[in-house]
This record gives structure tokens, sequence and C-alpha cells, in this order.
């Protein structure tokens, strides 16, 4: 579908139920005063969508069991108790409903009433075909590109907006918006003025929800580009990086290769080359003591495998992969980067891929891949500015619906208390409304109505590989069928031709003069098209 017509007739509709924050009807004065956040649903005009039973607007919960001693503060930051610092009433959906107005379903669910599930299929990157590679980096672009008019991003904290008084927020791109989130959950601490900040903290790294929080942020990202795009078939492809020498999607086709002119920028000839950043100057922002702000920070920046080879001495192996899984507990001890034998923190980069003991002097799996594209992937508030960012965790969490799936284990098994704030069982996610706890997506990828290609069995991983073959034999189906039609009429001529020279030649012979039905006369016959004689080879099984 063309990018106008895609831009022109879902533009307006498919960004209103959204699900990232600031909501803009939230992002009032009035809502932030009342501490509200319970938009009207626009199918039957009531807050939440309550007319219609999909939600009601009701009193936030957070769980009061203690946090971890990493972060020995209370009242400073408008994370801790999320969302309460902004909103303490919320929309609170029912059954298959979902969304900051209960306008949308759960993932997996489809239908006006949420009531049909559907199951969508993350497959390798190598496996699309030319068309669906244009079709993501299109995509990809489009989001880029397209300012979001649901979604605002917050450009100071509660107490600079006084309390509510005098909001401060920004527009970005749908795109951006997610590049926000990810820099939000993970930005330091500010304690007040300049340089005064706490570095300890991050509401989505370095503890238990590293996994879960990016599952989330992954299902949310796919479902914006599908209705910014109106392809609700669309799902975020992955990138297998075991054992891979380098950056193996930096192409042209691809993630866009080396600019020719300076290693650490993208080729002219990707769009990539035009990106801009933002969100990506974490030690500025300290000195400051202020809030990413949204501006323009440059250029995108990547330049694989000229990074620190203390840190990161090559990307991770198979072998690796196969170590980290077959870890039975997904944290220990005070669950931080500390761990040991943890598959969390191994998964994460923290733990030795080959001992599982944690605090390791070099970086392994996950964060070995942000270390080696040494640019804007290498810094963790930023890093979602960089499209590989998605391939690559879409990656890192099909590896965690490996472990899922091998060790099937109960929900005790991921911690109530004493995690690193921002990573207990019940505590919301940030920055997320609607509202997550990091509990609900302890779960396998087939709840949420997604798998990984590698995992399904033998007949669907077939087909999925020669998807982009089947496709490409179907664009090329005209051409085909013209080239068909052309050889048959060449050979309908040939054979004419032959059949009216061998007349003319045997009537020229003398015993052809009088004998018409001599044994050497050869009779005519249509030129084979179809055939089921035995010794035609059956075309259909091949």
């Amino acid at each position: 579908m063309p990018l106008l017509l895609i831009h022109g007739v879902f533009f307006l509709q498919c960004l209103r139920f959204s699900q990232q924050q600031f909501p803009r009807l939230c992002a009032t004065t009035e809502a932030l005063l009342s501490k509200e956040c319970c938009p009207v649903w626009e199918g039957d005009g009531s807050a939440c969508g309550a007319s219609s039973g999909r939600g009601f607007c009701r009193d936030v919960e957070v769980s009061d069991l203690p946090n971890g001693l990493n972060y020995p503060f209370s009242g400073l930051d408008d994370r801790e108790r999320w969302p309460l610092v902004f909103y303490n009433r919320t929309c609170q959906c029912a059954s298959n409903y979902m969304g900051f107005n209960c306008g949308e379903c759960q993932f997996g669910l489809f239908g006006a009433n949420c009531e049909e599930r559907r199951e969508s299929v993350r497959r390798n990157v190598f496996h699309l075909s030319a068309a669906e590679r244009r079709k993501l980096i299109s995509y990809l672009n489009l989001a880029k590109h397209t300012v979001s008019q649901d979604y605002v991003i917050a450009t100071g904290t509660y107490r600079e907006m006084n309390n509510g008084s005098t909001p401060l927020f920004s527009d970005v791109s749908t795109y951006d918006v997610f590049v926000w989130m990810h820099y939000y959950v993970s930005r330091n601490a500010l304690l007040g003025g300049p340089g005064n900040v706490w570095t300890d903290v991050d509401f989505a790294h370095w503890a238990p929800a590293f996994l879960p929080w990016h599952r989330v942020y992954l299902l949310h990202w796919e479902r914006e580009i599908r209705k910014l795009t109106g392809d609700f078939e669309f799902s975020i492809p992955y990138w297998d990086w075991r054992d891979a020498q380098g950056c193996d999607i930096c192409t042209e086709d691809l993630m866009g290769a080396q600019s020719p002119r300076d290693p650490n920028l993208i080729s002219p000839a990707s769009v990539f080359s035009s990106w801009r950043v933002m969100c990506s100057r974490a030690e500025d922002y300290s000195v400051r003591g202020v809030l990413c702000d949204g501006n323009d920070e440059g250029p995108l920046l990547r330049n694989p495998g000229n990074h620190d080879h203390n840190l990161v001495a090559r990307l991770p192996t198979a072998a690796e992969v196969e170590f980290t899984v077959s870890l039975r507990d997904y944290d220990t001890g005070a669950m931080d980067r500390s761990a040991n034998f943890s598959f969390r923190n191994t998964l994460e980069g923290f733990g030795n891929p080959q001992t599982g003991l944690g605090n390791s002097r070099v970086l392994g799996m996950h964060a070995s891949l942000h270390i080696f594209m040494n640019g804007s992937m290498s810094s963790v508030q930023g890093s979602a500015n960089d499209p590989i960012f998605l391939l690559h965790h879409a990656y890192v969490d099909s590896i965690y619906e490996q472990w899922l799936r091998r060790h099937a284990p109960e929900q005790t098994h991921y911690p109530e208390f004493n995690a690193p704030i921002g990573h207990n069982r019940q505590y919301h996610m940030v920055p997320f409304i609607p509202l997550h706890r990091n509990i609900e997506y302890f779960t396998s990828s087939k709840e949420l109505g997604y798998q990984y290609s590698y995992m399904l069995n033998s007949d669907q991983r077939i087909s999925e590989v020669l998807s982009p073959y089947l496709e490409l034999m179907m664009e090329a189906w005209p051409w085909l069928l013209g080239a068909l039609v052309l050889g048959a009429l060449v050979t309908m001529t040939v054979a004419a031709v032959a059949a009216t020279m061998t007349r003319m030649c045997w009537s020229a012979w003398p015993w052809q003069l009088g004998e018409k039905s001599s044994v050497f006369h050869l009779p005519e016959r249509e030129p084979l098209i179809i055939s089921s004689d035995s010794d035609t080879p059956n075309y259909h099984t091949i």
C-alpha cells in the first residue's frame, strides 16, 4: 500500500487508542491537578468505556512490599510507586480489554469485542523476502517521521511542573515516543540541582524486570506499527546474532551499511542516514540536573566492531546461549548485576556466559551487542534510537521464551519483594499507561499471542523458511506466465514450419508421387504442452 495512502487513511484513526504515556488527554493541567487519567472511549462516549462494560475509572493500588537497598530514598523520584506521583486514578479494564481508555484488546486478541484469538510469528530477519525487507524499512521510517497525535513526552519533573499546574510536555514522532520511554525508565534519579543525581537505579535493567519490561515494550511497539500502517499482520523480525563475525544486518537493504566517508555514520543509500537522535546525552543531563527535552541531538551513530575489546571480545556464541538457557534460577542473591548463576543476569550480560558468575570483567550476551555497535546503541538511555535495538531485543526475548518453555517456572519463581526498586513482582512498569505489573509478563509468549519461527514444529519452520521464495515466485508469476505463453507460441511455430518443410520434402521424392499413404509418412500431431504420458515429469511434485 502506498505510504501516502497509509498516512491519509490510517493516521488519524489508528493512533487514537495507543498505550504509551503520556496520553495527550492526560497531559493537561486539569488531569494532573485531579491526578486522574481516565479518558473517554469514543465507542460509547464514556470514561474507560464504562457504559459498554469495557472498564472503569478506579483508584490505583500499589504494592507496599519492601524494595532492595540500592535506592535509599523516598519521595524524590517521579517513578517511585508508579504512577502515583502523576495519577492515582486510571482506567482499569475488564476481561479482554486494554488501553489507557480500555479502547483496545489484550495482546493476541482482536475483533470488536476482543473475542478473536490470533497468533503472530516473529521471523528471522534473513528469512524475509526483498519485498518484506522494504516494507520493514518503510514502516520504521514512517513511524520516525509521523508525529504522534495522542502522545507527548514529559520534559520536566512533577516538581518542575509546579505539582501539575504548569504541564511540561513535548510532541515527538511515534518512533521517538519509544525512544523516550527507554530513556525515561533507565535515567538517573534527579535529587535536586546540577550534578546531584543517583546513578544506581534503573526501573527496567540490572534486575528481574529486565525481560518482562522489554517484552511489553516490544509488544506495544509492534502494535503501534500495525495501527499506524493498517498492516495487522506485521511482526517484529529478530536478528539471530549467535556466532556472527560482524554486523551482518548492517547492509543497504536492511539496517544500513557504514558510510564510505565516515565510519561512524550510516551510508547515504540507507534511509537511516537521515535519522536524528534524542535523549542520548545522559552525562550532560546529569551535570545539568535535567530531563531530556526531546530536542535533536545529531545523526544516528554506529561503528560496529570498533569498540573497546577489553569489554567485549566477540559476539555471543551458540554455546553461550545454550549455557544461559540451562541456568535454572531466574534470579539470585541481591538480584542485581552481582547475581551468580542467574538466568536473567547472565542473559542481560553481567553474568559470565561460561561460568554464570556475576559482575564479570567482560560483558556478554545482551550487553555485548550494545557495546559492539559502538554508537547510539552503546548508551543505555539512548540505545533505542537505533532500529537495530528492536531486532536485537526480539532475539533476546526469544531466548527468554526458550527459558520459560524449558523450565516452566511458577509465578512464585519471580521475586515478590527485596528486588531493586521497580522490579518487585507487583510493581507497575514505568512509564506504561495502561498499567502493567512485572509478573503479568513472566509467562510464555503463546499466552500473549505470538511465537518465534524457530520454535515452531518442523512443518511450520519449513513453511516459514520457504515463504520468501514463494512470495518471490508470486511476484514473478506474471513474467513466468508470459514466458510460458511465448515459449509455447515459439514451439508451435517451429513445429508448424518443420511439418510444412517435411511435407514439401517428402512430396518431392519419386516414391511419394503415387503413394500418399506410404509407411514413411509422419502424421501431424499437436505440439506437447501438457502430457499425461508416463515419461513426462510431474512438476507438481518438484
